[in-house]
């Protein structure tokens, strides 16, 4: 079972995904003027505007919901790998995968607004339907949709179940049985409420988790502080191959780091549009925006303080090409959660490990809601009919199943896993939205127009010439009567 998981993953998530990923970026950024810089102040602006309705959530909701699914175990556990792995320029990338994957993220969420639907009473949309609607091609939407469901449901849920499980063990010894046995408890009380449930929860836990784990960090970060500057100077020198020491993993550094950059922030990878297509906006930009900016605060945030706790401690060990080690300062110690919890205890010998262990959770936790809404929007795509129940709650049960089997199974095996979800995903959204950027980057002219007119923008696909946006000619018509 390994053999084949590594097999596929080196398919996958070969040199060809790792560069179409940057590359996509690139081309999105240049093509938008690198909005992500320009419009910061409304990134902030939006994402406190508006209100839930009884079919919608509101911009906040539907950012929370998003960075749960983002801010996960790739934030603690992912951002240690890839320095294991690709040594100290890994973080560098992670941060270029973050500023160019804003535009990717913008793209999918504003086509995830333009395309979404109504159904069941709730805001429906993401790539299956912006396949469907925006590229006519329904079996490309359906393959979409399926693998969505697979990975979601079942492959990613033991990534998460399974770094919370290895956190509470070394903070405190639980056995991943009784830990796996809590988890599916307190998440069974959330996904079967619904989204609004869902939405509801990650508004409050996902500020709460992201700040404390922020504020830590930055103690850290203060108290070792003469060291800051040689770090980012061994960040910025590795990720180039001017530090002598790293200079043969590079490669490792750029796969590394794009590689679990694109795990954390997800951006491309279809994962974020279906929290996106549930908010209560009058036009796509203004959820394409806030999305954007939820990458930000992924990468360029929450991984960056694991990143520089790991760093500025020295807790952490480094692999050479030929199986090797290149820094070997905590032998030993596997890779994971525990270079993280190993940096905060430099500081708080009898709180660290708790530390990481709880933030873990919070972290993992609210990812796994998240994927179950993601694989909830596509089975609601896969089934027409408008009573789809029994469906639904095999899906919930699933994924509980799926969550308890990895929070026991080896952390190398729920990875690899991990990775092939996260890797058909990213193959499949980042072709439709290529093939999608018009529509994508009308809708930010037509926002940028409307704004600079003192409007506050609504969006009509009519005039922008976008066809079978269906919902928007209803709500448009709607609002007139």
């Amino acid at each position: 079972m390994a053999q084949l998981v590594d097999a596929l993953n080196g398919i996958i998530w070969s040199d060809a995904l790792v560069y179409l990923c940057l590359g996509v970026g690139l081309y999105f950024s240049l093509k938008m003027r690198f909005f992500q810089v320009r419009h910061i102040k409304d990134m902030v602006k939006l994402l406190f505007g508006g209100s839930d309705s009884e079919k919608g959530v509101s911009s906040f909701q539907a950012f929370a919901l998003s960075v749960s699914g983002r801010v996960g175990t790739g934030n603690i556990a992912g951002v240690a790998t890839a320095i294991a792995m690709g040594g100290p320029g890994a973080l560098f990338w992670m941060w270029a995968i973050a500023f160019l994957g804003a535009g990717s993220a913008y793209v999918e969420s504003a086509l995830a607004q333009v395309y979404k639907v109504e159904k069941d009473g709730e805001y429906r949309g993401g790539p299956a339907y912006y396949i469907e609607k925006g590229l006519g091609m329904k079996w490309y939407a359906v393959t979409f949709a399926v693998a969505t469901v697979v990975a979601m449901g079942f492959f990613l849920p033991g990534v998460q179940s399974n770094s919370i499980a290895a956190g509470i063990n070394n903070a405190f010894g639980i056995s991943p049985v009784v830990t796996a046995s809590a988890l599916v408890a307190f998440l069974g009380l959330i996904i079967f409420g619904g989204v609004k449930r869902i939405s509801k929860a990650a508004e409050i836990i996902v500020p709460f988790m992201a700040i404390g784990y922020i504020i830590v960090a930055l103690i850290i970060i203060i108290v070792n502080i003469t060291r800051l500057p040689e770090v980012i100077g061994m960040v910025f020198k590795s990720a180039f191959a001017f530090e002598p020491a790293f200079a043969g993993i590079i490669g490792m550094a750029i796969s590394w780091g794009v590689k679990r950059g694109i795990y954390s922030n997800e951006a491309g990878q279809g994962t974020g549009p279906q929290a996106a297509a549930a908010a209560e906006v009058s036009h796509p930009a203004k959820q394409g925006l806030v999305q954007a900016f939820s990458v930000y605060i992924d990468t360029l945030f929450v991984c960056s303080a694991t990143g520089f706790m790991i760093l500025i401690t020295g807790m952490y060990n480094i692999m050479g090409p030929n199986g090797t080690f290149l820094v070997e300062n905590m032998p030993g110690v596997s890779v994971g959660p525990a270079y993280t919890q190993k940096a905060v205890e430099t500081l708080f010998p009898s709180f660290g490990g708790a530390f990481v262990a709880i933030a873990l959770f919070f972290f993992a936790f609210t990812t796994l809601m998240a994927y179950y809404y993601i694989a909830e929007t596509n089975v609601a795509y896969l089934i027409k009919k408008a009573n789809s129940k029994v469906l639904i709650n095999v899906l919930r049960v699933a994924l509980l199943i799926s969550t308890f089997y990895g929070a026991v199974r080896t952390a190398e095996l729920a990875w690899g896993l991990g990775d092939i979800g996260v890797g058909l995903m990213a193959w499949l959204n980042i072709i439709a939205i290529i093939l999608l950027r018009k529509p994508a980057f009308a809708t930010l002219k037509d926002y940028e127009e409307q704004r600079a007119a003192g409007k506050d923008p609504v969006f009509d696909p009519v005039k922008l010439g976008i066809k079978n946006a269906d919902f928007w000619s209803k709500y448009n018509v709607k609002k007139t009567n």
